[in-house]
């Protein structure tokens, strides 16, 4: 079951496709992702490297780079702590790259997901005073590393933070008191006073912003900076930052940049994968090159991947990124494995009804968050994937829109020795064990309703499937990058009849369907989802002779209401105007 409905938003829309020379539809397209005004329009249809906003504007930004440019001139040893993500691993690279240029002695660190967890530890920490480093700058993490920094700081070392997280707070008596560590400067949008205007940037866009200042402060031409949108890129949708504003225009630039990119690594890495420069989009990054990146922070160590970007011998970077796409293989399949073991178990009942507590012990406790994500996907219904860590019980949980995951883990805390965070998303370490007791509470303190587990599909226009041409299909890439924010648009349509369905691909995982419309139109149409499912669905909504008719080709009862998105395959040297669809009923 699902409910699908249009999104309905009220504008001129003649108007705005008149002024800036799109098609209505396309002006409607945009409506329907909150761009508003023609100042806003413009930045989303063309904006560039000059709209980026001011890094002057970051809270503790000249500071810190100011900081930065003492300690570089001193020769003093500086030491980045990054995570073990995409976005960990580029902000690492990026500052990098960026204190070298400018004559820094740096070194780099990036946290043992087992054994250090998650951002800067008290064990790093101690690596770094061991080795004589005079000053530690943070990536991807910091904000909340209250007791660290404090410990860092005792032993006399400079700490600079960069980070893109929430701001850590304590609530009383209804209001937030947000915690500061004494770090000697921390740019984070997010803080309360931070004048920046976007506060959306991942942690190796805010690196980049940092660059861009100290390249200032040292003199070093500020377009060499630029160079670095390509990692800031990759990890914007690596991450999976919302692609709007300031994020639109550095994934748009950036892959630009990644397209004819000369980083050894990145060519390679793309070159691994099967692809060339110059076919790379956004989904590349979030499903194929990605998760070769973040494979090797959940199997092995992230240190591999930044290896891959920080290598200038191509041989190097060709063996590593081999490496990289084999251990995305290896993660694959765990995936899989593990997918299907929580998928059993949720056949099977008791892990919870509204919510579900999964409990796997075997499974690596690196893919749980995956895992989770994936069982969402499929029930849609708030999911924790428990595993048995090195340090005892650990898990990642996956929300619904209805379910504020943190708020209600609030009300379980005494369960855990440690969460974290947010509505959709979180992280927990149990206390003891006390999985059962704690899938009751969950589910006791939900106040979730039926309705709320039924998937909601939003619909961009209700569109007849005949309409769009392929003009119009092309200029829908005037909206790209697609991606969270900025979803391909949705259309949708009814009564069409099927008047052929072939099942094709290589493994016979795509279903071929020639639909008739309800105005006489014949269209051509491909579903890349469970074909099984569609033939049980149709089955018995018109009975086994009608599904046994349609795959003959000949005339059948079968009426389809779809959501689709249109597209056009180019096959020895025609194009091919066709539906892929999403959704149906």
């Amino acid at each position: 079951m699902e409910k699908w409905f249009e999104i309905r938003k009220s504008a001129d829309f003649a108007g705005i496709a008149a002024r800036f020379g799109i098609h209505p539809v396309t002006a409607r397209l945009i409506r329907n992702r909150e761009v508003t005004g023609d100042e806003a329009i413009r930045r989303y249809l063309t904006g560039g490297v000059k709209d980026l906003y001011d890094p002057h504007l970051l809270k503790d930004g000249d500071l810190l780079a100011g900081i930065l440019a003492g300690k570089i001139r001193e020769r003093a040893c500086v030491r980045i702590i990054g995570d073990y993500d995409i976005d960990g691993v580029m902000a690492t690279y990026i500052l990098c790259r960026g204190i070298q240029r400018c004559g820094g002695v740096v070194s780099t660190q990036i946290p043992d997901r087992m054994r250090d967890g998650y951002g800067i530890s008290s064990h790093l920490i101690d690596l770094a005073h061991a080795d004589g480093v005079d000053t530690i700058i943070t990536c991807d993490n910091g904000i909340a590393a209250i007791e660290e920094i404090a410990k860092a700081k005792a032993l006399g070392m400079t700490v600079l933070v960069t980070d893109h997280h929430e701001i850590p707070f304590v609530e009383e008596g209804g209001e937030k008191h947000f915690q500061t560590s004494a770090a000697d400067a921390v740019v984070n949008p997010k803080q309360e006073d931070c004048a920046y205007p976007f506060k959306e940037l991942c942690g190796a866009a805010v690196a980049f912003k940092v660059v861009e200042l100290l390249y200032e402060k040292c003199g070093v031409p500020g377009e060499e900076a630029l160079l670095f949108l390509e990692n800031a890129a990759f990890a914007t949708v690596g991450d999976v930052m919302e692609l709007t504003d300031e994020n639109r225009i550095i994934v748009r630039e950036g892959l630009r940049r990644i397209n004819r990119t000369e980083n050894p690594g990145m060519r390679a890495l793309i070159y691994k994968n099967g692809l060339e420069p110059g076919q790379i989009r956004a989904y590349h990054i979030g499903f194929v090159l990605g998760p070769c990146v973040n494979a090797s922070g959940r199997l092995e160590t992230a240190k591999i991947a930044l290896g891959l970007f920080l290598t200038e011998d191509p041989a190097r970077a060709a063996a590593i990124a081999e490496e990289l796409v084999e251990l995305n293989l290896q993660r694959k399949a765990m995936t899989a494995e593990g997918v299907e073991l929580a998928m059993e178990a949720v056949r099977e009942g008791g892990v919870g009804e509204k919510v579900l507590v999964i409990y796997l012990p075997r499974v690596h406790e690196s893919l749980a968050g995956i895992i989770a994500g994936r069982i969402r996907e499929h029930c849609n219904h708030p999911v924790f994937v428990l595993t048995r860590g090195e340090e005892g019980i650990k898990g990642s949980g996956r929300s619904i829109e209805e379910y504020d995951m943190y708020r209600e883990l609030c009300r379980c805390k005494e369960f855990f020795t440690k969460f974290g965070g947010h509505p959709m998303a979180a992280g927990i370490s149990l206390r003891g064990e006390t999985v059962d007791a704690f899938r009751e509470k969950i589910n006791a303190c939900c106040e979730l309703t039926d309705q709320d587990f039924i998937p909601k599909i939003r619909i961009d226009i209700a569109m007849p499937a005949e309409y769009p041409d392929e003009a119009l299909v092309r200029q829908l890439s005037v909206l790209e990058p697609f991606g969270k924010g900025n979803t391909k648009p949705l259309f949708a349509d009814k009564g069409l009849a099927v008047r052929r369905a072939v099942i094709a691909g290589r493994n016979r995982n795509v279903l071929k369907l020639a639909l008739l419309t309800a105005r006489g139109a014949e269209v051509s149409a491909v579903y890349f989802g469970d074909i099984c499912a569609w033939k049980d669905y149709y089955t018995a909504e018109y009975g086994e002779r009608a599904v046994e008719d349609a795959f003959l080709g000949r005339e059948n009862d079968i009426r389809m209401s779809v959501v689709y998105y249109p597209e056009i395959n180019s096959y020895q040297g025609r194009n091919e105007l066709s539906l892929v669809i999403r959704h149906y009923q």
